[in-house]
């Protein structure tokens, strides 16, 4: 008997078990004594008690014990009380067997899935025998099976596919002697793709391969489909990351057309774009990026005149080089941002643009549009001139350099620079006052710190390290961010059509799980109103800095955010306790910026009147804001997954090696703990040999219903690196002997 049909026969009976009506709750060590069960045999009934928490078919008590369920349990497995309906569950328990509804079919590993539908937050849970030919992403009609009653939830069967939401799949070829089988590199897409040997296109074993699927077979057949192409073997430099481009389908690969169209851009500064032009060229002026940068969008300016800053943000006008519904421009609108992986940059214009005319190059003239803002010794904008303008930057200055400049730690730096130095602190002191200022109405600030990964010459990871902000990094983004309000503030207020980044305010029903969390580690924190405000969160953190619980609130706290969006709305921006905002500063990479860029100089050329242009970008920016948030996400997933994938390639470097960490994140089936290299691993609750554990998801813990041992979040703990696996972007940690710190 197959692996699998035995586990689901165990399953069947252990279900029975709990549903036999002489069995009361018992804990897992009970069952399996019951059961008279061997290490190994108890280690099975651990995964099958798991499926059947994971399918909502039973649940754990507050004492870790085992029984069939009788309150409903959300998408993630965890338990919600019994009690009264949300308000969009009020006519669930009304909804009888038969009712058909339609929603996007989420897959998962062990085979089962949801339905989510489009307004509820509840969704449905389809057993594996019940999700007919649907994969991941699937539109599919779904039939629940029986009348829903409250506490129980909805189950339902897959009865048809309204449309495919993956016609390829990207994996790893396995090849038998007559056929093949693809491996999705997607765990969502649990099924493995049938190659017939004369659609394999000659690939090898160990290839990873893009595939197109011409059958998603049946319950009893897998998906059929052929080789695309080749993406190179697995084990190849670079291939490991182009699988996961390819997955994202990201366009990696300009098309002729675009690229003949950006050979045609001039390379120099032609003497007729000079015309209707501000020349800034004589002011003294500098770019400051990381040393790898080759895209400059941005360069500044700042002078100080009877206690009045002369802040200039000088970004690059790429709207004079890639026209409104060109070939450049619809591509640009495709890719929606460059995207920034672990070994390479995929840029949203082609290097010609991005490293050529439009890069604010050392010594060269350059086409700029220029935020210029006049600023009090309070930090306030009292003044500003957004104009089209032409610059030569004076130097190309390093993070690295300036900080050094600025903390007086390289003297070699200092001399070379002398005559901007002046220039550098007097940006300190702006750059000081700035921060105080968003800080008094309220910006939050989350200080986690981001990774760098760094590769040999073989695309191998060889060492992870935090990337932390300093000074020189501030400076610049202190200065974008009041460059960013400023333009949004005016054309918020001249009602114009623009494109903003907005943020919204948290979900009040996360914010009050996070103040009765605080509650329970004895912070008093009160608000005022039914919303909170940023002021409040900032208070918040600022209340709980320097203490143990620190980790575990501030990343709590970032967790009630929701993520940032472009709008047509200036709904404000909730992070940074601003009523505008924009995305102004990097034409380059986003297109965001590169659209408003295109709206601002019609504005100050008298064309969005004169030639009917405003009504033209009301019809179009809807979309662009939507294309705009699509592609940003598909970048950072995209780069979160090329990140994940060489920390787990770096950590299989160091299997058995011991680390002291944190602990980042709880759930029911182990906690997960964060190295100070930004390396994140779990210890599967199953490796806790010592007791048996209950999840408080209320409390973010694992607790030891023996020992009473508590594994919370923020808490340090020991750990051994025990697998790591870049396939699957996984690193398991167990805890070091003396590991635990109470």
């Amino acid at each position: 008997m197959k692996k699998r049909q035995v586990f689901e026969k165990r399953k069947k009976f252990i279900q029975e078990l709990l549903g036999d009506p002489l069995y009361k709750p018992m804990r897992l060590r009970e069952i399996a004594s019951l059961l008279n069960l061997g290490k190994s045999e108890k280690e099975d009934l651990y995964d099958i008690l798991e499926s059947l928490l994971q399918e909502g078919k039973a649940e754990m008590d507050s004492k870790g014990r085992y029984k069939l369920t009788s309150g409903k349990r959300d998408r993630q497995g965890r338990h919600q009380r019994p009690g009264k309906k949300a308000a969009h569950e009020k006519d669930a328990g009304s909804e009888k067997s038969g009712a058909v509804k339609e929603g996007i079919f989420i897959g998962h590993p062990k085979g089962f899935g949801f339905v989510e539908i489009e307004g509820e937050k509840e969704d449905i849970f389809i057993p594996e025998e019940d999700t007919g030919t649907a994969v991941h992403h699937d539109r599919v009609k779904v039939l629940l099976k029986e009348e829903q009653k409250e506490g129980k939830r909805r189950e339902g069967v897959v009865t048809g596919i309204l449309e495919r939401g993956m016609t390829q799949v990207v994996g790893t070829y396995q090849a038998n002697r007559d056929y093949g089988f693809v491996v999705s590199d997607n765990p969502k897409f649990s099924k493995d793709v049938f190659i017939p040997k004369k659609d394999s296109k000659g690939v090898k074993n160990g290839d990873k391969v893009i595939v197109s699927i011409t059958d998603y077979g049946s319950k009893n057949k897998s998906p059929e489909g052929k080789v695309l192409e080749n993406l190179g073997n697995c084990r190849a430099p670079g291939t490991d990351i182009l699988a996961i481009v390819k997955s994202f389908g990201i366009p990696s690969e300009f098309p002729e057309r675009v690229l003949n169209q950006a050979m045609r851009v001039p390379d120099h500064v032609l003497e007729a774009d000079f015309d209707g032009r501000i020349d800034l060229r004589d002011i003294p002026m500098v770019t400051i990026d990381g040393e790898d940068a080759k895209d400059l969008d941005d360069a500044v300016s700042l002078s100080k005149e009877n206690g009045i800053y002369h802040l200039g943000v000088h970004i690059a006008d790429v709207s004079n080089y890639v026209q409104g519904g060109s070939a450049l421009d619809r591509e640009a609108l495709k890719r929606g941002t460059s995207v920034y992986l672990a070994d390479r940059v995929i840029p949203m214009l082609p290097e010609r643009l991005s490293n050529g005319i439009c890069s604010l190059n050392k010594g060269v003239d350059r086409l700029t549009l220029s935020c210029m803002m006049d600023i009090d010794e309070q930090g306030q904008v009292i003044g500003h001139k957004i104009a089209e303008t032409v610059i030569c930057v004076d130097e190309r200055m390093s993070y690295t350099d300036v900080k050094n400049i600025l903390e007086d730690s390289d003297p070699e730096a200092k001399g070379r620079y002398a005559e901007l130095v002046p220039m550098f602190f007097l940006m300190k002191e702006l750059s000081s006052l700035l921060r105080s200022s968003r800080h008094n109405r309220g910006s939050i600030d989350f200080d986690f710190p981001e990774s760098k990964i760094i590769l040999n010459e073989a695309g191998r990871a060889v060492d992870v390290k935090p990337y932390e902000a300093n000074v020189a990094t501030r400076i610049i983004e202190d200065f974008m961010l009041l460059a960013n309000e400023t333009v949004a503030k005016e054309y918020c207020r001249g009602e114009y059509p623009f494109v903003y980044r907005t943020h919204e305010n948290p979900d009040p029903e996360k914010v009050e799980s996070l103040l009765t969390l605080i509650h329970n580690q004895g912070i008093s924190i009160q608000k005022a109103k039914e919303e909170i405000t940023p002021k409040e969160i900032q208070a918040i953190l600022e209340s709980i800095e320097g203490m143990p619980n620190e980790p575990l609130i501030s990343r709590l706290a970032l967790r009630t955010m929701k993520q940032a969006r472009y709008t047509t709305e200036c709904s404000g921006h909730f992070g940074l306790a601003a009523k505008y905002y924009c995305h102004f500063t990097s034409p380059i990479r986003r297109y965001p910026d590169l659209q408003i860029h295109r709206i601002i100089r019609d504005n100050l050329r008298g064309r969005l009147v004169r030639e009917g242009k405003t009504e033209h970008y009301r019809e179009i920016l809807d979309e662009v804001a939507r294309q705009s948030s699509v592609c940003e996400r598909r970048a950072d997933d995209a780069e979160r997954e090329s990140d994940k994938l060489k920390k787990a390639e770096y950590m299989s470097y160091h299997l058995g090696e011991e680390f002291e960490g944190i602990i980042s994140g709880v759930t029911g089936w182990g906690f997960y703990v964060e190295l100070p290299n930004t390396v994140e691993g779990l210890v599967h609750v199953n490796t806790l040999r010592d007791d048996y554990y209950t999840f408080d998801q209320d409390a973010y813990e694992l607790r030891g219903d023996m020992t009473g041992k508590v594994y919370r979040l923020g808490q340090k703990i020991r750990v051994r690196v025990e697998d790591a696996d870049p396939m699957m972007k996984t690193i398991d940690f167990v805890i070091a002997e003396g590991g635990f710190y109470d």
